[in-house]
């Protein structure tokens, strides 16, 4: 159990760390970051825009300063959905668990600075799922079918991946499950295989490759390709801030958006089976030049740009996962805790807990089913 712990401590700490870090730098491009903050961004730093509140046209969201943003708070929504449950979760479970938890219970959101319901936070792909599923009552299974294709349902999978602690595949297919609630196409893909990646980083003595294969092992289609193709450029390089332009050149023929972050093109974020998220593929890209390090992983995440807070939150994770709790550097942790005024680490406490329930479970009904197997033969 302390393995188990120590693990999801880094984990969830860990993307949660990432998350806050690279909310500042997030839809910026790596030149802007550099001119902006003079350099290379190594640690937390003030919003990108100094009048972060009236700043127009992003939203007025405090993004910076140690603040987590909504990735996290769906993560941590998450967790306290398998709290609930205390077992494996499916599609009927986002209905009934996670959905009334983003509409009915208040808290502390870090970068509106008040306290709301979490819904207030989401974007408008997050938002889908409570259209769909609170007010369209559509069979969550189906829900996600045209939302826009992004990373929104990939940034809070990681407490799948500890649930499924060891089991790649069965993360891969807990989160296809959960995630058609909310996303489809490669969306969805991408949130399957986060997860899987960080049930391998879970494994006691993973490193970043065992990640990296299982990834490859489990993907499809867009995503598999691009993760192969930013994984091959990543080995050519020790330092992830020398490698941001090669990781965005090779992730770029499957990525949507397109090079002007800001404004995509007519054909950004529909379905294919062509194509990927760029957050995954760079996130896995960044683990694989730190050689799992947590503290390269996620800065160069941060430096990287666009999708910052979310690819921050998938290194972070990983990285966390691989070094357990002592990976995230405290001084990150303790400031991120304190200006997010949330425990980052008992989210955590609670998933392992679960976790070890869900093993037990599945241990006894494995057990059962031999039992029956042996019958038949």
């Amino acid at each position: 159990m302390q393995v188990l712990l120590d693990k999801s401590v880094g984990c969830l700490v860990g993307a949660a760390v990432g998350d806050a870090l690279g909310g500042a730098t997030e839809t910026a491009l790596p030149e802007e970051i550099r001119t902006r903050y003079g350099g290379w961004v190594d640690g937390i730093v003030p919003p990108f825009h100094e009048n972060w509140a009236t700043n127009r046209p992003l939203a007025p969201y405090h993004k910076g300063d140690g603040h987590i943003t909504d990735d996290t708070l769906m993560t941590h929504a998450l967790v306290r959905a398998y709290a609930k449950k205390r077992d494996h979760l499916d599609a009927f479970d986002v209905v009934e668990l996670l959905v009334p938890d983003l509409i009915e219970r208040e808290v502390w959101i870090p970068d509106l600075e008040r306290e709301a319901v979490a819904f207030h936070r989401l974007a408008a792909a997050e938002r889908w799922l409570v259209t769909r599923l609170h007010h369209a009552h559509v069979d969550p299974r189906e829900a996600g079918v045209g939302n826009i294709v992004n990373c929104g349902a990939a940034m809070y999978m990681a407490p799948v991946g500890v649930v499924n602690a060891g089991d790649p595949a069965g993360a891969y297919a807990e989160a296809v499950e959960i995630g058609g609630a909310h996303q489809h196409s490669y969306g969805r893909e991408a949130a399957a295989v986060f997860a899987a990646a960080v049930a391998a980083a879970m494994a006691p003595g993973a490193t970043a490759t065992d990640v990296v294969d299982a990834a490859l092992d489990l993907a499809r289609d867009g995503t598999r390709g691009a993760i192969a193709a930013v994984v091959q450029e990543a080995r050519g390089y020790r330092a992830t801030r020398t490698a941001i332009p090669a990781l965005r050149a090779a992730v770029a023929p499957y990525d949507t958006v397109g090079e002007d972050y800001r404004n995509p093109g007519l054909g950004a974020r529909r379905p294919s089976r062509l194509h990927s998220i760029e957050e995954l593929p760079v996130a896995l890209g960044m683990l694989v030049i730190a050689n799992g390090g947590y503290r390269e992983a996620v800065l160069g995440a941060v430096n990287y740009g666009r999708d910052a807070d979310s690819t921050a939150t998938m290194a972070g994770a990983l990285a966390g996962a691989l070094g357990g709790a002592p990976a995230v550097p405290a001084e990150w942790a303790t400031a991120v805790a304190e200006a997010s005024r949330v425990d980052l680490a008992e989210p955590a406490r609670v998933l392992a807990a679960v976790a070890a329930e869900v093993y037990e479970a599945d241990a006894a009904r494995f057990a059962q089913r031999a039992d029956r197997f042996e019958g038949l033969a």
